[in-house]
C-alpha cells in the first residue's frame, strides 16, 4: 500500500510539473491571424496561469506580425535582386507597404510587452526570460522601415498614417527593451524623424505626444534648437482664455527650470508674463536670470525693451548696449538701441549733448543696415534717415542718402 501511495505522487507531481498550457493560452496559440490573436489575448490574458504564459502568448503575436514582415520584406529583397539582374518589368512584383509598415508597428508593440511578462518571475519563482533576446533581435532589424514608408505617406500628405510610422520609430528607439542593439546606424536622422512626428503630433493636436518626440529630438545638437522652438510654439498657440495662458505659463516655467540657460525658453516666459501684465514675475525672472548669466542676449534685450515701454531711454540704451555687446549681429537689437538714443538727441536741451547721441544713434543705426541691408529682420530706414535729419539736417548729402535707404 505504502509503495502504491507514493506511486500515485510521484504521478500527481509529474502531472504538474508537466501540465500542458492553459485552455486560455490554447486559444491565442491557435489563431493564425494577428488581428484575431490580439482580441483574444485581451479576453484571455486574465485567465492565464502565469507570467510564463503571457510572455509565450505575446511571443505568439510577434511571430505573426513577423511572418507578414517576413512575406513582405521577402517581396522586396526579390524585386531587388530582379532590377540588379535587368530582368523585365513584369518580374517587378508589387507588396504590400503598408502591411508591412503596420506589421513592423504591432511586432515592435507586441516584443515590448512580451518582455515585460517574460522579464517577471516564473511559476518557480526564477527571471530566466525565454523570448526577449531573440524578438528584440529580429524587430530592431527591420524598423528603418519605417522611416521610408512613412517619407512616402507624407509626400502624399497622409499625416496622421506618416505620424503612426515616424512616432513609432523614434520611440522604439528610446525603449530599454532595444538597449543592446546597435544604434549606430539611425544616429544620424532619429532626431529628425522625432522632429518631425512632433511637428504632425502638433496638427493631431496631441501636446503629450508632442513633448515625447521633442524631448528626443532635443538630445540631438542638430536638432534642439528647431525642436525647442517647436515646442515653444506648440505651447504658446491658441491660447484661448485665461486658463490656458496660465497653464501655458506653467508649462514654460517648467521649460525654464529644465534648461535655465536657453535664452528661446527665457524669452517665451518672458511674454508671457508681459502679455499677462504681470510686470513683478516679468522682473524677478530677467533680474534672477541676469544675476546667473550676465550676458544672456535674451535677458538683456527684453530689460531694454521694458525700458524703453516704460519711456525710459536712458536705461533702454544702457540694457541694449549690453544685449548689443552680448550678440554683434542682431540687426533688431541695434535698431532699437538707434531709437533709444535719437529719443534722448530730441528730448535733451543740451545741443552738445544731443549731437552726442545722434551721433551714437547713426552708428546704431548704420550697424543695423550693415547687418540687415534688406530690412528683412529691421525696419531701420525712417529711423535712420530721422537721426541723419536731426544731426546734419535735411539738406545735406548724408541725409540725402539716408532718405533714399528709408
Amino acid at each position: 500500500m505504502k509503495k502504491i501511495m507514493m506511486m500515485a505522487i510521484a504521478f500527481m507531481a509529474s502531472s504538474m510539473a508537466f501540465a500542458g498550457d492553459s485552455d486560455a493560452l490554447k486559444a491565442v496559440m491557435k489563431s493564425k491571424n494577428y488581428a484575431e490573436a490580439v482580441q483574444l489575448l485581451k479576453q484571455n490574458l486574465g485567465q492565464m496561469a502565469d507570467n510564463t504564459e503571457k510572455a509565450k502568448a505575446y511571443n505568439h503575436l510577434v511571430d505573426l506580425a513577423m511572418g507578414t514582415v517576413t512575406k513582405q520584406t521577402a517581396i522586396i529583397a526579390e524585386n531587388q535582386m530582379s532590377v540588379q539582374l535587368g530582368r523585365a518589368a513584369s518580374e517587378i512584383h508589387p507588396y504590400d507597404t503598408l502591411g508591412l509598415a503596420d506589421a513592423i508597428c504591432d511586432a515592435i508593440e507586441s516584443a515590448v510587452e512580451c518582455d515585460k511578462y517574460d522579464q517577471q518571475p516564473n511559476a518557480k519563482g526564477k527571471v530566466a526570460p525565454k523570448f526577449s533576446e531573440k524578438n528584440a533581435q529580429r524587430v530592431w532589424a527591420v524598423r528603418h522601415h519605417l522611416v521610408n514608408i512613412g517619407q512616402d505617406q507624407a509626400t502624399n500628405g497622409n499625416k496622421k498614417v506618416a505620424l503612426k510610422y515616424w512616432g513609432t520609430f523614434a520611440l522604439s528607439n528610446e525603449e530599454p527593451f532595444f538597449a543592446a542593439q546597435d544604434h549606430s546606424s539611425e544616429s544620424d536622422f532619429v532626431a529628425q524623424v522625432a522632429f518631425f512626428a512632433g511637428r504632425y503630433a502638433y496638427d493631431e493636436g496631441d501636446m503629450e505626444a508632442v513633448r515625447r518626440y521633442l524631448a528626443i529630438a532635443k538630445k540631438d545638437a542638430r536638432e534642439k534648437e528647431n525642436a525647442v522652438n517647436l515646442e515653444l510654439f506648440a505651447i504658446r498657440h491658441n491660447l484661448k482664455n485665461h486658463a490656458d495662458s496660465l497653464k501655458a505659463i506653467n508649462e514654460l516655467k517648467a521649460m525654464y527650470e529644465a534648461e535655465p540657460e536657453n535664452d528661446a525658453v527665457l524669452d517665451a516666459l518672458n511674454g508671457m508674463y508681459d502679455a499677462a501684465k504681470d510686470r513683478a514675475a516679468q522682473n524677478a525672472l530677467l533680474d534672477n536670470h541676469l544675476a546667473k548669466y550676465p550676458t544672456s542676449f535674451a535677458a538683456l534685450a527684453n530689460k531694454g525693451l521694458i525700458a524703453m515701454g516704460d519711456n525710459d531711454a536712458v536705461k533702454g540704451a544702457e540694457w541694449l548696449q549690453k544685449a548689443a555687446a552680448s550678440k554683434p549681429d542682431n540687426a533688431v537689437i541695434f535698431t532699437y538701441l538707434g531709437i533709444c538714443y535719437s529719443s534722448l538727441a530730441s528730448t535733451t536741451e543740451d545741443s552738445a549733448k544731443s549731437k552726442e547721441y545722434y551721433k551714437q544713434a547713426i552708428d546704431a543705426f548704420d550697424k543695423a543696415k550693415e547687418l540687415d541691408p534688406d530690412k528683412q529682420m529691421a525696419n531701420w530706414g525712417y529711423n535712420r534717415y530721422q537721426a541723419y535729419y536731426g544731426l546734419y539736417g535735411e539738406d545735406d548729402a548724408r541725409t540725402k542718402a539716408a532718405e533714399a535707404d528709408r
